[in-house]
């Protein structure tokens, strides 16, 4: 990374609306109840040039009903604190309009304990009388203070200006190196699925750390995380971002706006991802929301991984419900109910419920016992490289010519569509242009059958494939039947 700016403070003083502001996009949830942010939130920003790295923060400090031995707490803190011993410079955020506080006072000695340069940030300055507060932050025992207003942008610059020359100077090999890595963009993987299935659990487990905040608690995730990491395959390094999101809730549970905007962040990670990692939870099976996650993955014309997580506890619940059933008087499973004791049977009945997504490779893992996590990750190559593909156009026409000619669509007026040729426009997803006489003729089922072809010829496991059929422009018939006639009186 290049140089770490972290922002840090109590609750409630503004740090995600300063992190939004210099990064400037609405990355981190902003709200006026204390304790939004939990887990460190990570974004590249410049200034003047220069490149850093800027991370927004959990409030510092207990909030009114909350104790100390509370997992989410002692996460956050620690989230905090892992942010402090990368960092660079601090910003201290605080808030003008309520001077200052006893958990100021707390939160800047324990950043002294970091030992790293700290600018402190007097928030909510908005207008030119209330810099009349400013001595009062003297007491903090930083000398550097500045005057800010991060909804409103006043002050900004000054603070960035300073915050910038605490980084270290610049390394010509890191940037020439940076540049190297820039022509290769990460992979950017979105993990989505409803609440508690996994998905956090599953971010550390990939990258091996506690990047993000794990508790049992459904909602705990709220930001959606952009967590770098890299793996080394055959000697060669692979660049990843995985988005570790909130849990997706049906629209009638979302109990308030921090929830409401913790789902749209998850939504959009869909839309602004390469690849999704769409997490089920095995012994919860799938559920109607699940089918509602999945259909906003297919909107959105994305490839996909169903990962079914938490396999080792649906494998011992199974084993427990077999020895259950062989004991005397023991009840037996239910009548015409599909066995999913194995992994192909439980795969199996996965495409089976989720038959709209029946393209994306079905993965069994666990976050806790690291199971098939390497193979997850082979899969993520594997079906990366399938979206990439681009089919040679004479074997994409000869392979789409043999289809039609086998099945013909169903047209209530007797009408028979007529291929002249396809082409492909975008790899990502599989995209191509069929040019026929009558596009009215083509349906979605019979565009299904197409992809099913290509998919039979070509492969692209894991991604949609989206075909546009498209009339042939009338002038371009016209002219071509003219110039038959042409050349018929010549002859």
């Amino acid at each position: 990374m290049p140089g770490l700016i972290a922002i840090v403070g109590r609750p409630n003083v503004g740090k995600s609306a300063l992190f939004n502001r210099i990064v400037g996009r609405r990355i981190a949830i902003v709200h006026d109840q204390p304790g939004v942010t939990r887990d460190r939130i990570t974004a590249e920003a410049e200034w003047r040039g220069r490149s850093f790295t800027l991370i927004d923060t959990g409030g510092l400090g207990l909030m009114r009903g909350e104790k100390a031995d509370d997992v989410v707490v002692r996460a956050t803190t620690e989230q905090v604190n892992l942010a402090l011993e990368a960092a660079h410079g601090i910003i201290l955020v605080t808030n003008v309009q309520e001077g200052v506080a006893p958990l100021d006072r707390e939160v800047a000695q324990h950043l002294r304990r970091a030992g790293k340069p700290i600018l402190v940030a007097v928030n909510k300055v908005d207008e030119p009388r209330a810099e009349a507060g400013l001595p009062e932050f003297s007491v903090l025992g930083f000398e550097r203070v500045f005057p800010i207003s991060a909804i409103h942008g006043r002050g900004i610059e000054p603070l960035i200006e300073a915050a910038t020359g605490l980084l270290p100077a610049a390394d010509p090999d890191a940037a020439l190196a940076t540049g190297d890595q820039a022509a290769s963009t990460p992979l950017k993987l979105a993990v989505v699925g409803r609440p508690n299935v996994g998905k956090s659990s599953l971010v550390n487990a990939l990258t091996r750390s506690e990047r993000v905040i794990v508790s049992p608690m459904p909602g705990t995730t709220r930001d959606a995380i952009d967590v770098p990491f890299e793996v080394e395959t055959d000697g060669r390094r692979e660049r990843y971002v995985l988005v570790d999101t909130a849990g997706i809730r049906k629209t009638r549970s979302v109990a308030d706006s921090i929830e409401f905007f913790s789902v749209k962040r998850a939504e959009q990670s869909i839309e602004r991802c390469d690849l999704v990692i769409f997490v089920l939870d095995a012994e919860a099976g799938i559920l109607e929301q699940d089918k509602k996650i999945a259909d906003r993955i297919v909107e959105a014309r994305k490839g996909c991984l169903v990962v079914v997580n938490k396999w080792d506890l649906f494998e011992a619940a199974v084993q427990s419900a077999q020895q259950r059933a062989r004991a005397p008087g023991g009840a037996m499973s239910r009548r015409g109910e599909r066995p999913r004791s194995t992994l192909a049977q439980f795969g199996q009945w996965v495409q089976e419920k989720l038959f709209f997504l029946d393209y994306a490779p079905v993965i069994f893992t666990s976050a806790q016992s690291g199971f098939h996590l390497d193979r997850l990750l082979e899969a993520v190559r594997f079906v990366a490289s399938q979206m990439q593909q681009r089919i040679p156009t004479a074997i994409l026409n000869r392979t789409l010519h043999d289809a039609i000619e086998r099945r013909q669509p169903v047209s209530a007026a007797g009408s028979r569509m007529k291929f002249y040729y396809a082409t492909q426009v975008k790899p990502a997803p599989p995209t191509f242009l069929l040019f026929v006489n009558r596009a009215e003729l083509s349906t979605p089922a019979y565009e299904k059958y197409l992809a099913d072809q290509l998919r039979r010829a070509f492969g692209y496991e894991g991604c949609p494939i989206v075909l546009i059929p498209r009339s042939r422009p009338k002038t371009v018939a016209l002219k071509k039947r003219q110039r038959g006639r042409g050349n018929h009186r010549s002859k």
